[in-house]
């Protein structure tokens, strides 16, 4: 293994981060403050307790996860789409780089973005709603595994993608709709029969499920169910991305 070449592919990125701080974190969170100051104070103090949790702190795992599922998929996708963009992935293809070492260097380093801003977040709504965690390390690993999860999906749109509208394709089209339906507002039990069964058709059900379980005990499913769907979405975007380094897809045409 390479560490040298993972470090400084690494380093790069998030040296970007740095210098795009306002866009990269500062925006994400004064967004994700104005859901805090509308549904936690404005409306959420209309709203009785869901499963005997304050509104304002119920809609905390699922404002997170939203900001993690988008940014970890935005951080990637670029990440890997400006050297395809500007020519300079052949320097690195051609590089003794091996196709993992990749991977680790751009995966790692938005996961680390959107698990820095999936904390600051975390900071800033304990300023706003009374926040409990009852298993902060499994807390901690779930935010890490999905910040790692939705940055290696995030790699895939970035190669797929052959202009910039597509990177904002599938994130805005697919991953935020099914976020906001996914229960990050609402328990999935205060739906109908009906809705209660589809929605167990949408995948962010169970990311969302397991995080809010981390802090309140409690989930729309269980957490051994919500874990093992994480873990193979993790699965299935590894073998996708090892795929494409693998055979170039749409890197070395």
């Amino acid at each position: 293994m390479n560490w040298h070449a993972v470090r400084a592919i690494y380093q790069f990125e998030m040296a970007r981060t740095r210098r795009t701080l306002l866009q990269s974190i500062v925006s994400p969170v004064l967004s994700t403050s104005l859901y805090f100051v509308v549904f936690g104070a404005a409306i959420g103090s209309r709203i009785p307790e869901i499963d005997g949790v304050n509104y304002g702190a119920f809609i905390v795992p699922g404002l997170i996860m939203l900001s993690l599922l988008t940014q970890s998929i935005s951080n990637a996708s670029f990440g890997i789409y400006f050297p395809k963009f500007t020519g300079t992935i052949y320097e690195l293809l051609s590089a003794p780089v091996s196709h993992l070492e990749i991977l680790l260097g751009y995966v790692g380093a938005a996961a680390s973005k959107s698990i820095l801003l999936g904390l600051v977040i975390l900071a800033t709504a304990a300023l706003f709603v009374p926040l409990r965690i009852e298993h902060p390390v499994w807390m901690l690993f779930y935010l890490v595994l999905t910040a790692v999860t939705f940055s290696l999906l995030g790699f895939v749109i970035g190669i797929w993608a052959d202009g910039f509208e597509k990177l904002q394709l599938i994130p805005l089209l697919v991953v935020t709709p099914l976020t906001f339906l996914g229960g990050s507002f609402y328990s999935i039990h205060m739906l109908p029969p009906v809705w209660q069964t589809l929605s167990l058709f949408n995948p962010v059900v169970y990311l969302v499920s397991g995080f809010r379980w981390s802090f309140y005990g409690a989930g729309d499913v269980s957490i051994g169910l919500s874990l093992a769907m994480t873990l193979a979405f993790a699965v299935a975007f590894v073998a996708i991305a090892a795929w494409i380094l693998r055979t170039g897809y749409k890197l070395k045409a």
